[in-house]
């Protein structure tokens, strides 16, 4: 609706003045007031600037810490501040708005236009890309939804993408008669394996080691591999990368995981083998967790 790109474009213009001139989140209400004055005097959708202005506020931590882990080549403080504040909208609206008003690609779409209206259509590119990798991360919802689309007038060689290789494994310790297996929570709401990117020519055993180490603070002994893992993602600068991920089955010492400074996770935590199939889990991740489970019960006959 073109009220609400016009609400949108007030709502970016007044965090604009706020970030730049570093004003207290209570001073927001009133540059809102101002700029709706100014630039849409009676366009009737106050109540809903209001509060997309209060939510991205509210939700600022967070926000900047999923800008941060899916633009990693670029500081929060050197993207430039319409193009930060224009991705504050938009993943606002992608990860807590109510879909059913605003969708996904909705989100997104604005998000892009208001980075190429104020800024430039290199902007635009950017908050596509840096949306776009979330919006595969949360597993691209409403994708099918609407009219069927097209087939790709050419598909992807993988074999010209460039590899990042990772290591991850699903970690187990026995506790009082029981075995608990550890995970970790990130930013979009799931529980995952942990893992981590290989340096180099590094063997996937080692790396995973020290990944493991260094996200959870877990010293591990691996039981053997479990299986791979490949996807597609996009990162802003660099385009799309395939990463391929090798997953073990690793034995641990039950104890309390502390997490490192690796960004986008928000949470570790030991869970009863039973319980696991019960978490929020990415798909692709559940059929790694299941063979590690049977592989468990198997050795442990339980």
């Amino acid at each position: 609706m073109a009220n609400r790109h016009l609400a949108r474009s007030i709502v970016l213009q007044t965090l604009f003045e706020w970030d730049f001139r570093h004003k207290p989140p209570t001073e927001a209400q009133e540059i809102l007031k101002r700029n709706v004055a100014e630039f849409a005097p009676g366009v009737g959708d106050s109540s809903f600037m209001e509060g997309l202005l209060k939510s991205i506020l509210k939700k600022q931590s967070a926000l900047d810490t999923i800008i941060t882990k899916a633009a990693p080549e670029w500081p929060l403080d050197k993207i430039s501040i319409i193009d930060r504040n224009a991705l504050r909208v938009g993943l606002y609206e992608l990860l807590f708005a109510d879909r059913a008003e605003v969708p996904a690609k909705v989100a997104i779409n604005e998000a892009i236009e208001l980075a190429k209206t104020f800024s430039g259509e290199s902007s635009g590119k950017f908050v596509n890309g840096v949306l776009g990798a979330v919006y595969r991360e949360l597993g691209e919802p409403g994708k099918g939804e609407g009219a069927k689309r097209k087939a790709p007038a050419d598909s992807i060689d993988l074999s010209k993408l460039p590899v990042e290789r990772l290591g991850g494994a699903v970690v187990y310790a026995e506790h009082n008669d029981s075995l608990y297996l550890a995970f970790v929570h990130d930013i979009f709401g799931h529980w995952t394996l942990s893992k981590g990117k290989l340096e180099g020519d590094e063997r996937a055993e080692d790396g995973t080691k020290r990944e493991i180490k260094e996200e959870i603070g877990l010293t591990i002994e691996l039981r053997g591999k479990i299986g791979t893992n490949e996807y597609i993602a996009n990162d802003p600068e660099r385009g799309k990368i395939r990463k391929q991920v090798t997953y073990f089955l690793a034995e641990a010492p039950y104890g309390k995981l502390t997490r490192g400074s690796s960004g986008g996770l928000d949470d570790a935590r030991w869970f009863p083998m039973r319980d696991v199939l019960t978490l929020n889990m990415y798909d692709d991740i559940i059929p790694l967790v299941t063979k590690g489970i049977k592989l468990l019960a198997k050795k442990h006959k339980t």
